[in-house]
């Protein structure tokens, strides 16, 4: 109850509910048109939590924060503990299955599993339909999807994908994105990070293939660049009135870009996220100038 009254706290902080009137702009799935609100949520680290009552109360805060804000996209992985598991359960009691866009992922390692992996996450969901499937930190070229493409033909999966956390891999990345061509990519991206602008993004967007950025907030370095400081007052011009705004404008700005999935454990950082998906996007000029002041700050 805490956590809940908390958010009813953001929800009123100034500016907040104003930004919040206004909607969530969605982009299209390439594959079928399908509208995907352009903020999700990450489970990395804050989900994977076992037998901690207060945390679970503040998580579900954030998961209603979410639906309530207008997104759906939640983002988990086997890997990331017991993340799976809290988010099955949390959606389960909350009656939000029919309202959210889950997507997980197998390791590549993993891939031998078959069956027992898809089975052992949608048990750890309480599902019987995974939205998005992904194979989970791509690092070899001759990577398939075969197995994943049986579970879609079946029904149990909707889309298929791919992902990476490691520009060290982007090769065998765009290889498999190249003879798989799956529904979806998730890549590292960030204004501290933008490698994937170079080769990945635009080949995303040739191939007709969704974007997903993770680690959009670059493990937080990007906080920590500006720490101390104001957002920029030429920031008003597309909406940004938080610096997590502002990092997260910089990657929608980017028409490859299908949502961006920042994870969080605190409702309030939740509707401030969501904040990025509304109003004015930055163009092209507004981007340069984003990237010239981040890059200035050393």
């Amino acid at each position: 109850m805490k956590a809940l009254g908390g958010l009813g706290a953001a929800l009123a902080m100034p500016g907040v509910a104003a930004s919040a009137a206004e909607p969530l702009l969605t982009r299209p799935i390439p594959r079928t048109g399908e509208a995907l609100p352009v903020v999700g949520l990450g489970t990395a680290i804050n989900f994977d939590v076992v037998d901690d009552p207060p945390k679970h109360a503040a998580l579900a805060a954030v998961l209603r924060a979410l639906v309530e804000g207008g997104g759906k996209l939640i983002d988990t992985a086997a890997s990331y503990g017991n993340a799976e598991n809290v988010i099955g359960a949390l959606v389960a009691e909350m009656g939000l299955r029919s309202r959210v866009f889950v997507a997980t992922k197998i390791a590549a390692r993993d891939r031998a599993l078959g069956p027992d992996a898809l089975d052992r996450a949608l048990r750890r969901l309480r599902t019987d339909r995974i939205d998005l499937m992904m194979l989970h930190n791509v690092s070899r070229a001759d990577e398939t999807l075969t197995a994943f493409r049986q579970w879609q033909s079946a029904g149990t999966v909707r889309y298929l994908g791919i992902s990476t956390s490691f520009g060290r891999d982007f090769d065998a990345v765009e290889a498999v994105m190249r003879h798989e061509k799956p529904d979806f990519l998730e890549v590292n991206y960030s204004l501290g990070d933008r490698a994937a602008e170079q080769r990945l993004l635009p080949l995303a967007a040739e191939l007709g293939i969704a974007v997903l950025t993770d680690l959009p907030f670059g493990r937080n370095r990007l906080f920590r660049a500006v720490h101390g400081k104001e957002v920029p007052q030429w920031a008003g011009e597309f909406g940004a009135a938080s610096w997590g705004q502002f990092f997260l404008k910089y990657l929608l700005g980017h028409p490859a870009v299908t949502a961006v999935i920042p994870g969080t454990g605190k409702p309030e950082h939740m509707v401030d996220n969501l904040g990025a998906g509304r109003g004015p996007l930055p163009d092209s000029r507004q981007r340069l100038r984003m990237a010239q002041f981040f890059d200035a700050l050393g």
